[in-house]
């Protein structure tokens, strides 16, 4: 785990891991209530099994599983296999095994950090990840693990945010002081790097978009904090922001308002990848395409 300091890490936009942590283990006792845009995403991301060829996995992991949203899929989806959740929030996990369905017996909860999986090599048939991955500074550790875990020929599928996620929320701040007020993330081009640095197999990606409404900024502000997705990059203001600034932000904010409602954009980036069938000598590259889920899907119907 590491900590930041601004004081020696210049780097404002990086992200205070132990803060992440912190936030989503307060959060546990009221995420699923407010975790709209998570449990859609979920939804989309198993939904998306659907489109490949029909898989027995034995062993599935469903990483950065907060409390299941995403878990709770993969065990009505495979009765038969382990499943493993594993986040880095012990209370997270807490509410998930509190929510798993009492008829299956195979769910098995680890808090780790996505950097050092507690798993054996080759070990995952199945890897999955549902809006975790922007928490992580460096997705390439990640993905690493994830190369490392995967069975050969194993299956990767995870969605993350991209750097549109909460415009408003950003360009809106912006308009007030240089501060970083909301976190960042990576883009699909960064995204699909990294895996193809990890020599996962044949990566796909693409983006969707989303968009949540709210009343007025400050309800979504605090609808933030309740996820435990509130600003937590090491450049974040420190104590308290004052009220003529933040007052000026909402005022900002105002001009985004449509049919009575202020929109939060998200921009999901959805992946696809397979583990690698053998190891990766230095300088070898893995065959890398990039290309759009229908033409995926189409593909895949063709195999069938």
């Amino acid at each position: 785990m590491t900590t930041f300091d601004t004081a020696t890490n210049p780097e404002p936009g990086l992200l205070d891991e132990h803060r992440v942590a912190l936030a989503f283990g307060r959060a546990a006792p009221d995420y699923e209530q407010v975790a709209l845009v998570q449990r859609e995403v979920a939804q989309r991301l198993d939904e998306r099994l659907d489109d490949l060829p029909p898989q027995t996995p034995r062993r599935v992991l469903d990483l950065g599983a907060g409390t299941g949203l995403l878990t709770r899929h993969l065990a009505a989806r495979y009765p038969h296999a382990e499943i493993y959740g594993l986040d880095l929030a012990p209370s997270m996990l807490q509410s998930a095994r509190q929510q798993a369905p009492r008829w299956f017996s195979k769910q098995h909860y680890c808090a780790a950090d996505a950097r050092s999986l507690p798993l054996p090599d080759a070990s995952i048939d199945l890897l999955m990840s549902n809006l975790m991955l922007q928490w992580c500074n460096d997705y390439r550790p990640v993905f690493a693990e994830f190369a490392r875990v995967l069975k050969p020929g194993g299956r990767l599928l995870f969605s993350t945010l991209g750097p549109d996620t909460l415009w408003e929320l950003r360009e809106s701040w912006a308009a007030v002081d240089s501060h970083n007020h909301v976190n960042r993330f990576a883009d699909l081009h960064a995204v699909g790097d990294a895996l193809f640095a990890a020599g996962l197999v044949s990566p796909v990606l693409d983006v969707d978009r989303l968009t949540q409404t709210f009343p007025d900024g400050m309800t979504l502000m605090q609808h933030l904090k309740r996820l435990g997705a509130h600003n937590v990059t090491a450049g974040r203001p420190r104590g308290l922001t004052g009220r003529g600034s933040l007052q000026k932000m909402l005022a900002h904010y105002e001009q985004y308002r449509q049919a009575d409602r202020l929109p939060a954009s998200y921009e999901v980036i959805y992946a696809y990848a397979q583990g690698r069938t053998s190891p990766l000598t230095v300088g070898q590259a893995a065959d890398t395409t990039h290309i759009g889920l229908e033409t995926l899907r189409q593909h895949l119907k063709q195999r069938k």
